[in-house]
C-alpha cells in the first residue's frame, strides 16, 4: 500500500502543478542494448531492449462510463511493445507494482521504461495525445498487472500477458 499511497500523493501534487505546453508527446523506451548487459537481474545493470515486433496501443480513458485502459487485457509476444495513449480524463500513468513483478523481469522492465516517476511507474500524462511506449523485449513470459495510480480506486487496472 505504501507504493500506491506515494504514487497517488505524487499524482495529486503533479495535477496541481500541471498545465502549460508539453512539447514531449512520446516517451519511448526503445534503445539498443549494450553488449554483455545483464538483461534479467532485479536492480541489475540491464540495458534497454528495442522493440523487435508489433507495437500495440492501449488507450487511457476517463469518461461518463468510468476510468479504464482500453483494452484492459492484452496478450503480446516477447519483443513486442505497448504504447499507452492519453485519450481523456487525466491525469493518467502506467505503474507496475514492484512487489508483483517477478525478480527475473524487474531489472529489464525498469531498463525498458524511460523517465520513470518512481520505481516501475511512468510519468503522469495530463494532455490528450501524450503517450508512453514500453518494449517487452527480454521480458520473461508471464502476466504483468499494472494500474493508473490516480484512478486506482476507480478500478483503472490492466494486464499484459507476454508469450514467448
Amino acid at each position: 500500500m505504501r507504493f500506491y499511497g506515494l504514487a497517488l500523493a505524487s499524482a495529486f501534487i503533479l495535477g496541481a502543478c500541471g498545465g502549460g505546453d508539453n512539447n514531449q508527446n512520446d516517451t519511448a523506451a526503445v534503445a539498443t542494448p549494450a553488449a554483455g548487459a545483464d538483461a534479467g537481474a532485479a536492480g541489475g545493470t540491464a540495458a534497454q531492449a528495442p522493440i523487435t515486433g508489433t507495437t500495440h496501443t492501449v488507450r487511457m480513458v476517463g469518461d461518463a462510463q468510468g476510468y479504464r485502459f482500453d483494452p484492459a487485457q492484452l496478450t503480446i509476444k516477447a519483443g513486442d511493445g505497448v504504447k499507452w495513449e492519453m485519450v481523456s480524463g487525466g491525469p493518467h500513468n502506467v505503474a507496475f507494482d514492484p512487489a508483483k513483478v517477478p525478480a527475473a523481469a524487474k531489472g529489464q522492465l525498469m531498463a525498458n521504461m524511460q523517465n520513470q516517476m518512481g520505481e516501475l511507474s511512468s510519468p503522469m500524462f495530463m494532455n490528450v495525445g501524450e503517450n508512453y511506449t514500453i518494449s517487452f523485449a527480454n521480458i520473461p513470459a508471464g502476466t504483468y498487472e499494472y494500474v493508473c495510480t490516480p484512478h486506482l480506486m476507480n478500478g483503472m487496472t490492466g494486464t499484459i500477458t507476454v508469450q514467448q
